[in-house]
């Protein structure tokens, strides 16, 4: 037994003798200690924590090249690789995680929602509930800074830009022609269902390198990836009904939305401005596939509508009224897929087809629009590591439109373009730290049309200040065609210019966000025409230019009153430009120096209802009148809307909503149009351009089945 005991003390003092001590401390980057450190040799049950002053001390058995892995919440994890033997009174600082949910976010000037943005602005679902949007897109956005109300477009104006400088892209892939077609006075709405989407990003400048051909705003939409269940949602509605499906398997599920839109008996009971000869008319249908892959996800995305409408509009010069009809053809296909090729590569591919068809009647004329558009791209994502992204690629735009024209004096005439530009970029994400990022970028593009190469710089820095706000600043050079209606008829230019410089301090707490914006624009470069309208015989330069100056302020506020959610939005706009047919810089008509919007939603228990308001003011837009000195020398009244839905849930997935816009009934103008020529007395007549309708109402009813039994088509009821 003594023997026995002595070979014991024996093992043991030599596996003591055998063992290496491990020791230092741990501290962040300000050399603060850091308590409760994970550390330990990797493959192994050896380690140990640190204490109150950051030091830490453990004893191994293991003898050569060794792993060691310190780790804490909220830090990067520290890796070291040697010796055990030089393990001793080592100096460890962690880095913070530029991951977490309190880290810097790269956001100037942009707005996005969805299950992955830390910064929750606005959610697709607000598109269905805010009173005055109608269920549109484009009518959400316009109740965020930095949009212009322009009533009787309906499309983006976005700081002091013109609506043609806002581009709209589905799963980052580009939507040529994103608008219905309206006759004059009438607001046209967006093509696309917001049932189908889950992220929205409104940029409303100094956007990704990504993106390209527009100068002021990009707007992003991505389908949903994965749909929770199946479900069939059937909607009647005062203007259409609307069927919608979604069928699942193992690795792919397929949604099919139709809609069909017939305003007749609407107008039959409320009265119109236009005299209708035939009342608009819709048929659309989308379809989103989805199929997974064992590394990534293929999306193939369809859409289909045809509109027509025909009517006799009031007109100043003419005592019988102008004479419009038009019918529309629209088919877009989008595909992409978005997969991983390692642990630090990604990639994105993806393409677009559009086919539009415009068959327009004027008076006599006889107008044939035909687009065919063509988008494809390929994208490299590579996280270097937590600090540092690359992001790169590549892509390709063609274009070609033909118009035919035929009147009593002019027979089959022919206009058009084949626009085809080439694309590269470059982007970096680099973070300094969790409280400071970069993202600097370089976009290229030729231009084959113009036989033209520009180059655009990108940048952007963000610090954060505190754990719930940050300041951030953005330049960028932004580059874009001239629009179809001129490069139909003339193909000297070069592409339109504008430089952003924005501003932006953010405060985003517990369900509740404020931010304020300040941006100035430079635009060089663009378009301008002799004649009231661009035609063959114009006289076309590339000399105009203009500015746009401001400031915008957002709150938005779901905590502080019990099931209410709210938020208010204004911005100040100074602008002026001299382009197009301007025979000098003036603040153009589709600008209001002053917009001001709020939102607000109310949950009443005892109602099962959901009641909400928008609220929207715009002040005067410029005008010429004729009998002054003066270009664009007047303003028109401002403009006021209050509009009021509510939404009663009959059963979990049955609802009844109904909406009122401008329920005060103001009597807005939009403009004015005078008379080509004076009276007895000299003076040019005048009539106001007023919307269509002043007040609309609408009335639906929405059931969902599904596997569940509760979910509807307003998921937060």
């Amino acid at each position: 037994m003594k023997n026995l005991y002595a070979i014991l003390i024996l093992l043991l003092v030599f596996k003591l003798h055998g063992q290496t001590k491990i020791s230092g401390v741990v501290t962040n980057a300000k050399k603060d200690p850091i308590v409760g450190a994970n550390i330990y040799l990797q493959g192994t049950y050896d380690g140990g924590t640190s204490d109150d002053n950051g030091k830490f001390s453990f004893s191994t058995s293991e003898t050569g090249t060794q792993t060691l892995i310190v780790s804490f919440l909220s830090y990067e994890t520290f890796t070291m690789v040697g010796d055990v033997s030089y393990m001793k009174d080592i100096v460890i600082k962690l880095k913070d995680d530029v991951n977490t949910l309190d880290a810097v976010v790269l956001s100037a000037g942009t707005f996005s929602a969805g299950d992955n943005s830390k910064v929750n602005v606005l959610k697709p679902l607000d598109v269905v509930t805010t009173a005055s949007a109608l269920g549109d897109f484009v009518g959400a956005l316009q109740t965020l800074p930095g949009t212009t109300t322009v009533a009787e477009d309906g499309r983006l104006f976005v700081r002091g830009g013109d609506a043609n400088e806002t581009q709209i892209f589905i799963d980052g892939i580009r939507v040529f022609t994103p608008y219905t077609p309206t006759t004059n006075n009438a607001p046209t709405r967006g093509r696309y269902s917001p049932f189908l989407f889950d992220g929205i990003t409104f940029s409303t400048g100094g956007y990704s390198a990504e993106y390209g051909q527009a100068l002021s705003s990009v707007l992003l939409l991505n389908t949903i990836d994965e749909p929770d269940q199946e479900k069939t949602d059937i909607g009647v509605m005062s203007v259409g009904a609307t069927l919608g499906n979604t069928q699942k398997w193992e690795n792919s599920s397929v949604s099919v939305n139709a809609s069909y839109m017939n305003l007749a008996p609407y107008n039959t009971i409320f009265s119109n401005r236009n005299n209708f000869i035939k009342a608009p008319e819709s048929a659309s249908g989308e379809v989103v596939f989805r199929q997974k892959t064992d590394a990534g996800l293929f999306k193939l995305y369809g859409a289909f509508d045809a509109s027509n409408f025909e009517l006799t509009q009031e007109d100043i010069n003419l005592p019988a009224g102008q004479y419009i009809k038009l019918n529309n053809n629209n088919f877009y296909l989008n595909g992409s897929y978005s997969g991983v090729l390692s642990d630090t590569w990604r990639m994105q591919t993806g393409f677009s087809f559009t086919n539009a068809k415009n068959n327009i009647k004027f008076g006599e004329s006889d107008i044939r629009d035909a687009e065919k558009s063509v988008h494809s791209k390929l994208k490299f994502k590579n996280r270097i590591n937590n600090r540092f992204k690359l992001y790169f690629g590549a892509e390709y735009f063609k274009t070609n439109f033909e118009e035919r024209y035929n009147d009593e004096f002019v027979d089959n005439a022919k206009y058009g373009f084949n626009n085809n530009i080439a694309a590269a970029f470059a982007e970096a994400d680099i973070f300094i730290s969790k409280n400071l990022a970069f993202k600097t970028g370089l976009r290229g593009e030729y231009n084959e049309l113009f036989n033209s190469f520009t180059l655009a710089p990108r940048a952007t820095m963000a610090y954060k200040i505190s754990s719930k706000s940050q300041l951030s600043l953005a330049y960028g050079d932004f580059y874009q065609s001239p629009s179809p209606d001129v490069l139909k008829f003339h193909q000297d230019f070069e592409p339109a210019n504008a430089q952003h410089y924005i501003l932006n301090y953010q405060y985003n707490a517990d369900r509740k966000i404020f931010r304020a914006e300040a941006y100035y624009k430079d635009y060089n470069s663009l378009a301008k025409f002799s004649g009231e309208f661009p035609s063959f015989d114009s006289n076309f330069t590339n000399t105009g230019y203009g500015f746009a100056k401001g400031i915008d302020f957002f709150w938005r506020d779901s905590k502080s009153i019990k099931n209410v959610d709210y938020w208010l939005s204004y911005s100040f706009l100074d602008t002026k430009r001299d382009y197009r047919n301007f025979p000098e810089k003036a603040q153009p008509n589709f600008a209001n120096t002053h917009n001001f919007s709020a939102v607000a939603k109310y949950w009443i228990d005892d109602w099962k209802s959901q009641v909400g308001f928008s609220c929207i003011y715009a002040s005067g837009r410029t005008f010429t009148n004729p009998n002054k000195p003066g270009f664009l020398n007047e303003k028109t009244k401002a403009f006021n809307s209050l509009s009021l839905n509510w939404a009663y849930l009959v059963s979990p997935q049955k609802i009844v909503y109904a909406s009122v816009n401008n329920v005060l009934g103001f009597k807005n103008i939009n403009g004015y149009q005078y008379a080509n020529t004076p009276d007895m007395n000299g003076n040019f007549n005048r009539r106001a351009l007023r919307p269509a309708l002043d007040q609309f109402f609408f009335v639906g009813f929405f059931w969902t089945i599904s596997e569940d039994k509760t979910s509807n088509q307003l998921d937060n009821l």
